[in-house]
């Protein structure tokens, strides 16, 4: 009974660490998603690219997180090779630094931080606000899982079983080398595998050097974990999480074998048994970041060698420039390469609507007929890709897809036209609105103006969402964009008390702008509403949604319109 009750609590103490980190996680990813693109993807020096990840991921508390990002944004074409390889040799480092922080006693916060976390969770209705408390409550299930690890191993420290296993996996290194990468592995998190392990460590359940092989391994087991999230991106995006699979995994064996066979594991108690595992976790991926950062860009061409791309990949990309059917012949490739060619041109279509919509706001300060003009020739492309796209699908030999594949398709085409429609309200709405502003000579009032440029942030940060979800069908990814949608709303419905107020008092501005306003205000939430339409699919599949509504999440903003 005691070895039974020890297995539960232990496998409970873990479920709430893993449960913890992924709630920290996905809170941070939701709320600032759009920034993490703009920081990943706008460096050219691979050192500073690794220092962005590094951050990122101690942000996130996962460089798996960071390793599917910079890999969906390698396959859109956002970052180079070498600068993504970097991104994520940067993000094992900053995993890493996470454990050291996580680490000390912070027993004493726990009630601070429920208390918080769960007020803001629980009394707040606005959507950035809960997600703060999400990010809190996950920080301190965090700290209290990793009290019941210590509670749950304390009394079973005296017995025979535990040295046993301990004893074992100190003399055979190499299966507690396999055993730290199958954890790693199994728990998708490396974070949660050596938090586990140091805390094991530092109570004395297993000696250090049975925990060091543990933690190597798991560095070994945690590269695997976005390749396994990336199977089905093109070949070209996947050779990021391989490559970092050989530098990772090769430096993890190597280490292994030299500090076993030399006896220089115990050299690394610099501290306590804990804090110098610790400390070796991050001297390992210290080095391995310095050490292969400043060549990363000199792999691409022999990971293109060892996954190269087939004919069949290849040709929807190249086949952009071709004048008659950008996307080729639907039929040349299999189905699942058509539906891969049919969602990068829908990426193509994010974000040329996203460079649509980004200077608006500039054309209704200036009157820039050249601006305006430019964006109807975008517009034009816009309505040119919505085309191919249906033609395509069209071609698609419907003999060869499943059911599910043809219901996705006609999905990525309803897509399409919504990207096509979002483009419309840019380029015929806002532009109109613009010039009739210029033509009658019209301002904004101030507070009227920071309304419209709040919301017009909020919904560009809606891009790179949208971005993702297409890339990778990220449930979490595509709740956020419904919630998005609803706070959209919100802040629409706010700016326009708000304004009607302003009339009630007689601000002249206000009476001159308030038709401009109002048209304004409909036309950036109509736009979101437009490009947040490919969550929807993803969530119906899952049982996310009923009609219109997110399960479990009935927000009083989408039922007051």
């Amino acid at each position: 009974m005691a070895i039974a009750s020890f297995l539960i609590e232990i496998f409970a103490a873990t479920m709430l660490l893993l449960f913890a980190v992924r709630l920290v996680r996905t809170g941070i990813e939701r709320r600032f998603g759009a920034l993490f693109q703009s920081l990943l993807t706008r460096h050219t020096n691979t050192f500073v690219a690794g220092g962005a990840g590094m951050v990122l991921a101690t942000i996130l508390q996962s460089s798996a997180a960071v390793a599917v990002l910079l890999t969906g944004f390698a396959a859109a074409g956002m970052v180079s090779f070498g600068i993504a390889l970097a991104g994520v040799l940067g993000a094992d480092l900053g995993s890493a630094l996470v454990i050291q922080v996580l680490s000390y006693d912070l027993g004493w916060l726990q009630p601070a931080l429920l208390a918080l976390g769960g007020w803001l969770y629980l009394k707040s209705e606005r959507a950035n606000v809960r997600l703060m408390g999400r990010i809190i409550l996950g920080i301190a299930f965090i700290l209290v899982s990793l009290q019941f690890l210590r509670e749950a191993v304390d009394p079973i420290r005296e017995s025979a079983f535990l040295p046993a296993i301990a004893g074992y996996l100190e003399n055979d290194y190499f299966t507690a080398f396999i055993v730290g990468a199958v954890l790693a592995f199994v728990m998708h998190s490396s974070v949660a595998t050596i938090l586990m392990c140091v805390t094991l460590v530092q109570i004395g359940a297993i000696p250090f050097g049975a925990g060091l092989s543990l933690v190597l391994g798991a560095n070994l087991g945690s590269a695997f974990i976005p390749i396994w999230l990336t199977r089905d991106m093109a070949i070209t995006a996947r050779r990021v999480p391989v490559a970092n699979l050989l530098l990772r995994g090769s430096a993890a064996l190597m280490a292994l074998i030299v500090l076993n066979l030399s006896g220089m594991d115990q050299a690394l108690m610099v501290a306590s048994a804990g804090q110098s595992l610790i400390l070796a976790h991050i001297g390992f991926n210290m080095a391995v970041f310095l050490l292969a950062t400043g060549f990363v860009t000199r792999l691409e061409m022999p990971m293109a060698v060892m996954l190269p791309e087939s004919k069949a990949e290849k040709s929807p990309m190249d086949q952009f420039s071709v004048a008659l059917s950008p996307l080729g012949d639907p039929s040349a490739s299999g189905a699942s390469v058509a539906m891969s060619s049919v969602r990068h041109e829908l990426l193509q279509m994010v974000t040329q609507v996203e460079r649509m919509f980004r200077p608006v706001l500039d054309i209704y300060e200036q009157d820039d007929s050249d601006a305006i003009s430019a964006l109807w020739q975008q517009d034009e492309k816009v309505n040119d890709q919505l085309t191919q796209i249906r033609r395509f699908v069209a071609r698609m030999p419907r003999q060869n897809m499943s059911k599910a594949q043809v219901k996705a398709a006609r999905g990525l085409v309803e897509y399409a036209i919504r990207l096509e429609a979002a483009g419309d309200v840019v380029s015929n709405r806002m532009t109109r609105t613009a010039q009739i502003k210029h033509t009658e000579r019209t301002e904004f009032s101030t507070q009227g103006w920071k309304e419209l440029s709040d919301l017009h942030a909020a919904i560009l940060e809606s891009f790179s969402l949208a971005r993702h979800v297409l890339l990778v069908d990220d449930m979490d990814c595509a709740r956020r964009l419904v919630l998005e949608k609803a706070e959209i709303k919100r802040m629409s419905r706010s700016s326009r008390k708000a304004h009607l107020k302003r009339l009630e008092r007689g601000q002249t501005e206000s009476f001159q702008s308030s038709d401009l306003h109002l048209e304004t205000l409909r036309s950036m939430r109509d736009l979101h509403g437009h490009v947040a339409a490919i969550a929807y699919p993803i969530l119906y599949r899952s049982g996310q949604v009923l009609e219109t509504r997110l399960v479990m999440e009935m927000e009083k903003d989408a039922t007051e319109d």
